[in-house]
């Protein structure tokens, strides 16, 4: 990664931090204090040594210095715990609003980008790293100040005392930054090949962990796992890369920070045995000044270290930030959208030269033309890879496209889609369940909705039938991806959610496709009542279901190759093929 592209990175981050700044402000102000506080217990603790070593005053005489030392140590711990909470709140506050801006971008990306990369890839990016980028605002953001304004107090409290010591801390203190800075140059690029390592492993163990059944079923478990091997080794070598790098830093740092001290401690040591003589303002050197200097000396240079310690977090930061601005600055070619409404009535669709585009601007589909009158019941059809899927996606807003497509005359990409998505009622083959109770799923299209409703709209799915023998009837807990129930269940219950929202376009993607006869029936009776006076688009591959449609869409190879009705299109082109194959596949049977 060049110094440019770093420093943008770095700037992004800093950005980020205004949104707990009231935080962050509150974490410097308690360090800065801490920092006056410990040259008052530099200061106590060297006249308390000084009054019984050199004075040989009685230790009983001193109880205000150790009480005022214990005070001070005191408030001292409680200002750290502060600091520590502070910064917290800086990093969760900016964790949970990045993660937010990553939801939001999902959002309008839509499934279409959501699928091209694994789901591991997914949940690294939304966990692991802007969990990575906690330090960087918890810890290096405040340091950055802290590291600036406690050497600085400390050398206004040592110049006065001792120009020599604070020449030396003046002129060793640029040595720390210089080779911490050395040392982590490489340590962002590490980062950010640690991080794509890790999103390759999450993306590979995740995908295979969802075909394990799968994958044992064909006896290729040995092999996956030697895969797994294979990437799991290269995350090995790419943190031991990013270890090695934070390792050297820190050695380096805690060399010229002894060293420095080192120098300091012998100035004082010769000065006592009277080979130096300098540096103390015409007066001797008191074992009080010794000591408060001695004590500082560390103290001085610590803030620096911290830096040093934490600058792998902006190392890592910067390699975690990368991947989500990318991500955030992606914008798919030709996706748009506006803010006007499209009316909340039955829905006209008219498309011209509709060309259907992926993500990154490559045609999927058209270009075609078609138009589906409002309440009629319109089946679109094609061999798998005709490109129903993506002309679904468009009309959901899902994906860009070039030409027209209006939605009762207001253009797509011009309309409120969040409104949009709001008149459409959808089922799909695979109906996603989410962990809770089958009423929270059922009610996941309108969340206000009340028990009677929701027990209605079950009724007329055919759901409450099958939910009423459940243990605990609605309150039976469904898992992640419908764990606990039936397909054919889950259908109905999808069916349910479907006619909760009660939309005004109907968008059906083969809803009986994983379904025995019996759940078949009882689904597609409840959708025919559902649609019976809306704007419907039924995509299947079972001819039998096309009867009752007033319009067939037929594509193939991303092409619109023939509309009309059912009895017009038996007899010709590719939809008399699809019919005589059916024939053929039931004689056969």
């Amino acid at each position: 990664m060049d110094k440019k592209k770093q420093r943008a990175l770095a700037q992004w981050l800093k950005g980020q931090s205004k949104l707990g700044k009231t935080w962050l402000m509150a974490a410097i102000g308690l360090a800065f204090l801490s920092g006056l506080l410990l040259i008052a217990q530099a200061a106590l603790l060297a006249h308390i040594l000084h009054e019984l070593i050199v004075v040989k005053t009685d230790k009983h005489e001193l109880w205000f210095s150790f009480f005022a030392l214990a005070i001070v140590v005191l408030i001292r711990a409680l200002c750290s715990w502060g600091k520590e909470q502070a910064g917290y709140r800086v990093g969760e506050t900016v964790r949970t609003h990045v993660r937010q801006l990553i939801m939001d971008k999902l959002h309008t990306l839509g499934p279409a980008t959501i699928h091209g990369k694994p789901a591991g890839t997914w949940a690294s990016l939304l966990l692991e790293q802007v969990e990575e980028m906690q330090d960087f605002f918890a810890r290096y953001l405040p340091q950055m100040a802290i590291a600036v304004l406690i050497p600085f107090i400390i050398l206004v409290a040592v110049f006065p005392l001792n120009w020599a010591a604070g020449l030396i801390f003046l002129l060793t203190a640029p040595l720390v930054p210089f080779f911490m800075a050395l040392v982590g140059m490489g340590a962002a690029d590490a980062n950010r090949r640690n991080f794509k390592a890790l999103q390759r492993l999450s993306g590979h163990f995740y995908d295979r962990l969802r075909g394990l059944p799968t994958i044992r079923l064909f006896d290729q478990a040995d092999a996956e796992a030697k895969h797994l091997k294979v990437a799991s080794e290269d995350f090995r070598k790419r943190t031991m890369e990013v270890l090695r790098l934070a390792f050297l830093s820190s050695a380096v740092l805690e060399f010229f920070t002894a060293l420095s001290v080192a120098i300091t401690a012998v100035y004082f040591g010769f000065s006592y045995i009277g080979e130096l003589n300098f540096g103390h303002y015409g007066t001797s050197i008191s074992l009080f000044i010794g000591l408060f200097v001695l004590i500082l000396a560390p103290e001085f240079y610590q803030p620096l270290r911290d830096l040093g310690s934490f600058y792998h977090a902006k190392a890592q930061a910067i390699g975690a930030a990368e991947s989500i601005v990318n991500f955030l600055d992606s914008a798919p070619e030709h996706q748009s959208q506006g803010s006007q409404k499209i009316a909340a009535d039955a829905v006209t669709i008219v498309a011209e030269d509709l060309e259907v585009l992926s993500p990154d601007g490559a045609i999927l589909a058209g270009p075609m033309s078609f138009t589906i009158e409002a309440g009629k019941k319109v089946a679109l059809v094609g061999q798998s890879g005709a490109g129903k899927t993506s002309l679904i996606n468009a009309l959901l807003g899902f994906l860009p496209y070039r030409g027209s497509l209006q939605m009762n005359g207001v253009e797509l990409k011009n309309a409120d889609l969040s409104h949009w998505r709001k008149q459409i009622s959808w089922v799909g083959q695979n109906p996603q369940l989410f962990h809770g109770t089958v009423q929270d799923n059922i009610a996941l299209s309108a969340p206000m909705a009340t028990e009677s409703d929701i027990h209605r709209v079950a009724k007329a799915a055919y759901a409450d039938e099958f939910i009423q023998r459940l243990e605990k009837g609605y309150q039976h807990p469904v898992g992640d991806r419908a764990t606990g129930i039936s397909v054919g269940q889950a259908q109905r219950i999808a069916v349910a959610r479907a006619l909760l929202q009660n939309g005004h376009f109907w968008l059906l993607d083969e809803p009986t496709a994983s379904l025995d006869a019996s759940s078949e029936r009882l689904v597609m009776t409840s959708l025919e009542h559902a649609t019976k006076h809306t704007t419907c688009l039924l995509v299947s591959h079972r001819i039998d279901q096309l009867g009752t449609s007033d319009f067939i869409l037929v594509m193939d190879k991303g092409k619109l190759v023939q509309n009309g009705t059912f009895e017009s299109l038996k007899h010709q082109g590719l939809f008399a093929e699809m019919i005589q194959s059916v024939d053929r596949s039931d004689l056969d049977a």
